[in-house]
């Protein structure tokens, strides 16, 4: 009976994980994606990364939260629609109940007795500066789901960040003051007096909370993390983080009204209490919704066992010969140089292990990154002059420093002799090619267009 067990369950698994997904197609694609994808998202919760971010932005977010509606308070005013600020926290703060109210009031409260005419330049830079951090936790959070190492440049943070703060309440309110004109309209009413499309309607407007909420979501998804999201993993998170946050708020209420114990235990302190663990849930789904994301967007992830994103020192040679050989393609033809995002599009890795190597590529002088935005990748040195033996053997001492090199390993004549043998009869192999040859020799994938995939 163990043994049929046993079987039966080595056969569930090969069907799981055996199969590449790439190569699956339809339902059957699918269905193993969305199980593996539920196993994945189980085993990363219990890795702890989701839950440290999360709580890590719980504890900007109470730092952050008046200087936030404060500014945006400010940018509302302008537009005549600062009255609303109120409804939208309450509604935040809903599922915490009476005392959720309370806490809405007193801090809009907070809010209204921000003078930002009166702060002065000072203040004013400082009340900024906690709204930008908060904004760059978030997408130092999102880039760390998506296995990107670094922010984006100071000046494109700054104006982005910015641009969501003033611009996104703007939207938002736009967005819902339109929503209400049109249901208002005489014509859309004498519509909504004819069955069945009146029920229709009220139930599209029902659903219009989660589209708003799964539209948001998705844009952040797209926006926020460093690098180049497209739109079908990024709306598969928003979709799930959408509806996950709606729902959450009507279970966090039904948690709050049937639970008494927190209000005798944490006395006065209860509210503040379900008000973190209110923040966290929140942060939480938002974070999963971007993993989400990730995983819909490389698939190859996806694996039975957690994927060490270092490279081995096959594939990282591979890899800087492959970006070389595209780089110097792109400046022979004097076609449009590539930047990051395209080489992680092109190539299929995420963005960490192609730009470690670029990275490494760039310190050895062989490429150079411009300060457009965004930046693209040159060669530094004439391709005529840089010989692939030489681009092997920077590849392969990559990581090595003052502190780190063979000279600090303990001497071992047969051992050093076997290195000095690697080395040279990688030098006697390649001879003097270069990486012009390597382009012209045709040996290589020709370079194409980013793929849409």
């Amino acid at each position: 009976m163990n043994i049929a067990k046993f079987k039966c369950y080595q056969q569930v698994m090969n069907w799981l994980w055996k199969d590449d997904l790439h190569a699956l197609h339809g339902i059957d694609r699918w269905s193993r994606l969305s199980v593996r994808m539920l196993i994945v998202l189980i085993r990363d919760q219990f890795d702890g990364e989701l839950s440290v971010r999360a709580a890590s932005l719980v504890y900007t977010t109470l730092l952050s939260v008046v200087p936030l509606l404060a500014v945006s308070f400010s940018v509302l005013k302008g537009f005549g629609v600062h009255n609303e600020l109120e409804p939208l926290l309450n509604n935040f703060l809903a599922p915490l109940g009476e005392e959720g109210r309370n806490l809405s009031a007193s801090i809009i409260g907070f809010v209204e007795n921000v003078k930002v005419g009166v702060l002065g330049s000072i203040g004013l830079v400082f009340l900024l500066y906690t709204v930008v951090s908060l904004t760059q936790k978030v997408e130092s959070s999102f880039n760390s789901l998506w296995q990107v190492e670094r922010l984006r440049e100071f000046s494109r943070r700054i104006f982005s960040y910015l641009g969501v703060i003033l611009v996104g309440p703007v939207l938002v309110f736009a967005a819902l003051g339109l929503t209400a004109a049109v249901m208002n309209n005489a014509l859309v009413k004498g519509v909504m007096n004819v069955e069945p499309v009146g029920r229709i309607i009220v139930s599209g407007s029902n659903l219009l909370p989660y589209l708003l909420v799964i539209a948001a979501f998705t844009f952040a998804y797209i926006l926020v993390p460093n690098t180049r999201v497209r739109l079908l993993p990024a709306l598969a998170g928003g979709v799930l983080a959408g509806i996950l946050w709606q729902t959450s708020g009507w279970g966090f209420a039904a948690f709050i009204a049937s639970s008494s114990r927190y209000a005798a235990i944490y006395s006065g302190f209860a509210i503040l209490v379900l008000l973190l663990i209110w923040l966290y849930l929140n942060w939480w789904i938002l974070l999963l919704g971007a993993k989400v994301s990730f995983y819909v967007q490389y698939p190859q992830y996806l694996t039975r066992h957690p994927v060490q994103v270092s490279l081995s020192n096959r594939l990282r040679e591979y890899l800087a010969l492959q970006l070389m050989f595209l780089i110097a393609e792109r400046y022979i033809h004097q076609q449009e140089p590539w930047s990051l995002d395209d080489f992680v599009q092109y190539i299929g890795l995420p963005m960490q292990p192609v730009y470690h190597v670029l990275r490494v590529l760039e310190e050895a002088g062989f490429v150079a990154e411009t300060s457009e935005v965004p930046p693209v990748y040159l060669p530094r040195r004439d391709i005529d002059a840089v010989r692939v033996s030489e681009l092997l053997h920077v590849m392969r001492r990559a990581g090595e420093t003052r502190l780190l090199t063979l000279h600090h390993l303990s001497h071992q004549a047969g051992a050093e002799a076997t290195m000095q043998a690697v080395e040279q009869a990688l030098e006697d192999k390649l001879g003097e090619r270069t990486l012009k040859d390597m382009v012209m020799s045709g040996q290589y994938p020709q370079a194409g267009a980013p793929s849409p995939e």
